[in-house]
């Protein structure tokens, strides 16, 4: 039987020769040595870009197991990126992604991360040729001080990048400097909640960058209390995973709300954490973790690196236990999140953040239910509140939206009923007075009075309105009873709509076409089929002829079932579920 090592090891051989062939060779070329961005075509000194690709080369000529060991052709081209990525190094010791951020910290501490391990394994390895490589590399690190001293981050997930980093430079210079900066992030304390939600809700990606860099920060900074909040989140991951592997998205606050993910991510951590705790339910999420990765990944968390600097996950007597399933579960239900909430006008800002979010959904309720090929998650503080997915038929989402605000409408609520969940989304909206002409700025007596300098905030409002949306969710023997209601008297044009993934068709009912990706559920009774799973919905209305909702946009790559209805309403949809791939029911009978 294959080793995870083994695994990761072909797995980074099979990457060798596509960044070899994405290496700018061209020595007239600004960009020479670096290897290029296969979207952009241009190369940048990037963890997930240049750096990347030096770590799997990097692997691949220390590894005796590697068709690429101390390959010289190789190494020549690892020498060469890794003098790019220092004349990409600006003064001030920063990088710049030239996507995104310019002279970026942040983006310089990812760097770090991954270049230092990277950098601690060449060391390791008895070979006078990596002598140049290692000079670079080390050039870069030192270079970086002065930025990870003195930068500054853009989201919260960053601090601790920031913090691992320092703690990787401190472990090489010894500059005291890099331990009080890393305390001064650290003294902003944990954002994650006791069922272990990070605040981004990214459990695609940003969930798992706190979990590693936190562990770093921890081994290099002597801080193992820091190991508390990964426990917490891995072991809350152990439920945000569907039957095929892929991670839940569906409610997240970064990029990688809505697009498959698999536990990839979080495989170095969950090897350390493993290793550490002798954990089988960490073992577990590690297996899971190598068994769908296809790529080596990022610099900073590279698997096979952290493999290769610490033997000890190779040889690991720590054996995997069984991920929970079936299992009925809701992450953050006792999290006080109103309490934090209300605290929110007295922080400061205003409710306002410069080049970042504020997260006002950190520490939502979300509750998730999986039973063999079925997985539920249903959430609040997001524009869907319910997911399903039954073998290979997906419905993606269930959403609300309304001219009132207008746009979709999310759940600020969820209670856990006996036998199904009770969702409700409340909005305001209201007019301002005039501002009182004692507290008037000069200007606005003169010939010009900009409406963006008046103060605004002094407005009195006036006839505020409400407009609430309630939600049942019921489980049925076949599937699941959706109602959806409002009593508001005045006529407000909405619309519920049902997304399903692209790989699948619909059959039966009245439907017609909507916009692109979507068509109008008038009447009937609908079937979405893919492959031998299939879920069928009853419930569509056809009130108004909007084809959608302003601020509210259907994904092309899916197909969207659109119901229109009038308030007041109360709709009443079944969904019911085919029989399992493997002959047994929706609830494994």
């Amino acid at each position: 039987m294959i080793t995870m090592y083994e695994k990761l090891a072909a797995v980074n051989d099979g990457w060798v020769k596509r960044g070899a062939d994405n290496q700018i060779m061209d020595s007239q070329s600004r960009f020479y040595g670096g290897v290029a961005d296969p979207d952009s075509g241009i190369p940048f000194a990037t963890h997930t870009g240049t750096l990347a690709v030096m770590a799997i080369w990097g692997c691949a000529l220390v590894d005796e197991q590697s068709r690429y060991y101390h390959d010289e052709q190789l190494l020549y081209r690892l020498e060469l990126s890794a003098a790019f990525i220092v004349r990409q190094q600006h003064a001030d010791g920063t990088i710049s992604p030239g996507w995104t951020n310019m002279h970026s910290p942040p983006d310089t501490a990812f760097a770090v991360v991954g270049l230092a391990q990277l950098y601690e394994l060449l060391e390791k390895h008895d070979w006078e040729a990596l002598v140049s490589v290692r000079s670079h590399i080390r050039r870069f690190l030192e270079q970086s001080v002065p930025a990870m001293l003195t930068g500054g981050c853009h989201t919260p997930n960053h601090r601790w990048v920031l913090t691992a980093a320092l703690g990787f430079l401190y472990r090489l210079t010894g500059i005291e400097e890099l331990v009080a900066r890393a305390d001064a992030w650290l003294a902003e304390g944990i954002d994650c909640t006791e069922d272990g939600e990070w605040t981004e809700r990214s459990n695609g990606i940003y969930n798992g960058v706190s979990d590693v860099m936190l562990y770093h920060t921890a081994e290099l900074l002597s801080h193992p209390e820091l190991l508390e909040p990964v426990r917490r989140n891995l072991r809350m991951m152990a439920y945000l995973i569907h039957p095929d592997g892929e991670v839940v998205t569906d409610y997240s606050g970064r990029q990688d709300f809505g697009h498959p993910y698999d536990m990839s991510g979080y495989l170095l951590v969950s090897c350390l954490m493993a290793e550490y705790d002798k954990d089988p339910l960490f073992a577990a999420l590690a297996e899971l973790g190598a068994d769908c990765s296809t790529h080596p990944g990022a610099i900073p968390n590279n698997a096979l690196l952290g493999l290769l600097l610490h033997p000890e996950l190779r040889e690991t007597a720590v054996k995997p236990g069984k991920l929970p399933d079936p299992y009925k579960v809701v992450i953050n239900g006792q999290f006080d999140r109103k309490h934090y909430l209300s605290q929110m006008d007295s922080a400061g800002h205003g409710g306002k953040i410069y080049h970042s979010r504020l997260h006002p959904e950190f520490g939502a309720p979300v509750a998730r239910q999986r039973d063999g090929h079925t997985s539920v998650t249903v959430m609040a503080e997001t524009n869907s509140f319910f997911a399903l997915r039954h073998g290979k038929a997906k419905l993606l989402g269930v959403q609300v939206s309304s001219t009132f605000e207008p746009g979709f409408i999310k759940m600020n609520g969820m209670e856990q009923l006996d036998n199904g969940y009770l969702l409700s989304g409340t909005e305001a909206k209201g007019y301002y007075g005039p501002i009182a002409t004692d507290r008037l700025p000069e200007f606005a007596a003169g010939q010009v009075s900009p409406w963006y300098l008046l103060p605004h905030q002094l407005r009195e409002v006036t006839h505020l309105q409400q407009h609430q949306v309630q939600v049942e969710l019921t489980e049925t023997g076949d599937g699941w009873k959706l109602r959806v209601s409002c009593d508001k008297p005045d006529v407000l044009m909405t619309q519920i709509s049902f997304i399903f993934g692209k790989d699948g068709e619909f059959s039966g009912g009245e439907r017609s076409t909507a916009e692109a990706g979507s068509e109008f559920w008038k009447d009937g009774t609908v079937t979405f089929k893919a492959g031998d799973d299939w879920i069928e919905l009853d419930g569509g209305a056809h009130e108004h002829r909007m084809k959608s909702i302003r601020g509210a946009s259907y994904p092309a790559d899916c197909q969207t079932l659109v119901v229109n209805v009038l308030t007041p309403y109360e709709r009443t949809f079944h969904i019911r579920l085919s029989q399992s791939a493997d002959g047994m029911g929706r609830n494994g009978q």
